[in-house]
């Protein structure tokens, strides 16, 4: 045991920077074994990841649709679904999650239920063709977007619960490069393979195995009960909740500068779009995009974590102001026909990038504004928030382009511009640097 407790010494220095603050939130008894729930939160981080880029509704999935023969208009719903199906339950979930003293089950549980969905998508996928593919891979999306949310809401408040603030960041960045290393790998690997669906039969695969490794690593992990069990009126807690977004100004602030910087992950489809219209080589297949997001996870995650680490609102703003200039980019060549994918895979590659430090800041930034169990009401109340945004605006983006991507393009920098304005009224909450 003491080989196994230094080695684990170790590895969470060589892994973590920050080194002071060790616990500046953390209970004692948290304390004492946070390096090795680090460490587990870690690798079941990183599973979860891996997992998602291999069954990702922005690239995966709608390239299953195009295999199996689904409608493009059911292959227009994946990203609103996926993402604010996610995110539109979880008020009611959190008021149920919250009655509860530990929460990690609901994180094993979650793993548990996107593996099966997943293994499921790949039974559509070498069994189902047209438009009962479509409609079979559309009610999957579905049920994952729910055992997304269940996830979601407990591993934010776990993350609070069993990581110091100091730490949080650089633990989400580092799974996010290690995710991506492997990721380029997969990538690389389908280009040597030959499948009939195009690799997403292997894809999907992994992806559920991925789920399942989460899953365990999740079960490891030493979260101590709480003081004393919340209240457990879920109807009383949903309208409580409810009441933050217009008592707590600050917390009102974020939700609308998160929710106008959703652009950021609503825009990637159309990229990709673009890139195959016009294709002139085989450099735009599933394999490359498979890589080109692994690349980006790789060379961003960690960068991102410490980043938030040291003042998460102005990765918020600085992110904000990137992604506003890539959809403007992207909406002047659409506007002068370019014809040349390399220039769309270029911004589809930025773009997963920018998306991955968005993604980080907004996360650290809402863990460290709140505190105790107020973490699951925040998370519950904002993510059902912008779910109902992003559905409104994915929905109407989709209409819109039928008939115009320069309109949707210029529209997403519009949101995201504002969000840089906005971003500075936005209070620092973080623990380091200003």
């Amino acid at each position: 045991m003491p080989n196994t407790s230094k080695l684990t010494d170790k590895l969470h220095a060589r892994l973590n920077t920050n080194k002071h603050l060790e616990c500046s939130e953390l209970s004692d008894s948290a304390c004492n074994v946070q390096r090795g729930n680090y460490l587990l939160l870690l690798m079941a981080s990183m599973f979860s990841k891996i997992a998602d880029a291999l069954t990702s509704a922005k690239v995966v999935l709608p390239w299953m649709m195009a295999t199996t023969g689904a409608p493009v208009f059911l292959t227009s719903l994946l990203v609103p679904i996926r993402e604010s199906g996610a995110m539109l339950p979880q008020i009611i979930l959190g008021a149920y999650i919250r009655g509860f003293t530990t929460r990690k089950h609901f994180l094993i549980y979650g793993a548990l239920l996107q593996s099966l969905v997943v293994f499921a998508l790949l039974y559509v996928a070498l069994n189902f063709t047209g438009s009962s593919a479509g409609i079979a891979i559309v009610s999957l999306t579905v049920l994952f977007s729910l055992f997304r949310a269940i996830s979601s809401i407990a591993n934010k408040d776990v993350l609070g619960k069993t990581i110091d603030k100091s730490k949080r960041g650089t633990l989400s960045g580092t799974a996010a490069s290690m995710a991506g290393a492997v990721s380029i790998a997969l990538g690389a690997f389908l280009y040597f393979r030959d499948s009939k669906f195009g690799g997403v039969d292997i894809l999907l695969s992994l992806g559920a195995c991925c789920f399942l490794l989460s899953a365990l690593s999740f079960g490891f992990i030493k979260e101590f009960a709480e003081s004393k069990k919340e209240q457990t009126d879920t109807k009383a807690i949903v309208k409580r909740n409810l009441q933050l977004i217009t008592d707590d100004p600050q917390f009102l602030r974020f939700v609308i500068v998160r929710s106008l910087m959703i652009s950021s992950g609503l825009a990637a489809p159309y990229f990709v779009l673009q890139a195959q219209a016009n294709q002139t080589s085989n450099l735009v297949s599933l394999a490359s995009l498979v890589v080109l997001g692994g690349v980006a996870s790789f060379i961003s995650g960690r960068i991102w974590g410490k980043l938030a680490d040291k003042n998460s609102k102005r990765l918020m703003t600085f992110t904000a102001l990137i992604n506003s200039m890539i959809c403007g980019l992207a909406a002047i060549f659409i506007w002068l026909n370019e014809s040349n994918s390399v220039y769309y895979l270029m911004l589809f590659f930025t773009l997963l990038i920018v998306h991955e430090g968005v993604r980080q800041g907004r996360k650290t930034y809402l863990v460290d504004m709140a505190k105790g169990n107020q973490r699951t009401d925040y998370v519950s109340v904002s993510n059902s928030f912008i779910g109902v945004v992003l559905l409104v605006i994915g929905l109407i983006s989709g209409v819109i382009a039928q008939y115009s991507l320069v309109a949707v393009m210029a529209c997403f920098t519009l949101f995201s511009f504002l969000a840089f304005l906005l971003s500075f009224t936005l209070n620092n909450v973080s623990k380091i640097g200003d």
